[in-house]
């Protein structure tokens, strides 16, 4: 599937949707250069998958040790990512790493919520921070007008379940209740940022990948991770200005806040 997109970074993406962005990135698409496969623990057992993928593809795939909890780690991918792109920059960043725990408000401590919001909101705005240099470099280095995802973009793996409208009809079965505060707080992180780097003409959307049969989404998903990846990958290829601060789900299709 090609992103228009010469340098993608992913984090998470040791498993489940990350992976399969990774193997979807470099084995449909010529358009990807380098792609940075980023996660905690890249010579650990749950990065094996990983590691067998960027032997395949030595050309392509960078695997980097990043995890959105720690700063230091950030900095030092960032310094390694700014050695190989140069002022090219960075095209593509997705904020796939995340966490969900499954409890109500009554069941959820302080350190659950404190645990969610340092994963899903404090470790996406640190790493566009942290690489906010090389998405300016890109949006300069190419040249021209507008936005997309292959001139300089961030996309924020986001779930429906941070729709204030879903609430009533899927709480019941699905209350997440630090999770869902957590990805609401990533839409608002979104958009903010998205108002304030459009000057820079820098894209930033929130993505719902579906229910995905994965270990977070468990095995009663509604669709696979091939499937959403697809999808998904064809919704960045498409993204323009108008898509921008946008909440959208795997088919492109806008969900309501």
């Amino acid at each position: 599937m090609a992103t228009k997109a010469a340098s993608v970074l992913i984090t998470g993406a040791n498993r489940g949707l990350g992976l399969e962005m990774v193997k979807q990135m470099v084995e449909g698409s010529r358009d990807v250069k380098k792609l940075f496969a980023c996660c905690r623990d890249p010579d650990g057992p749950r990065a094996e998958a990983l590691q067998t993928l960027a032997k395949k593809h030595p050309d392509v795939i960078v695997v980097v040790r990043l995890d959105a909890t720690d700063l230091s780690s950030i900095k030092q991918c960032a310094q390694q990512v700014c050695s190989v792109v140069g002022k090219g920059g960075l095209n593509l960043l997705i904020n796939n790493a995340g966490a969900a725990v499954k409890t109500t408000f009554q069941e959820t401590t302080p350190e659950d919520l404190q645990y969610m919001f340092n994963t899903n909101v404090m470790g996406p705005m640190n790493v566009i921070k942290e690489f906010l240099p090389h998405l300016r470099a890109a949006a300069k280095a190419s040249g021209t007008p507008g936005m997309s995802s292959g001139k300089a973009a961030v996309v924020n793996i986001s779930a429906i379940l941070a729709s204030f409208e879903s609430v009533k009809e899927s709480y019941a079965t699905h209350p997440f209740f630090s999770y869902r505060i957590s990805k609401v707080a990533l839409n608002m992180l979104t958009m903010c940022t998205a108002e304030e780097l459009k000057k820079d003409e820098i894209l930033l959307c929130v993505l719902h990948p579906g229910w995905v049969r994965t270990d977070m989404g468990g095995e009663k998903g509604d669709i696979g991770a091939t499937e959403s990846v697809q999808g998904m990958l064809e919704v960045m290829a498409s993204l323009t200005e108008k898509q921008s601060a946008g909440f959208l789900d795997w088919k492109g299709r806008s969900i309501p806040w």
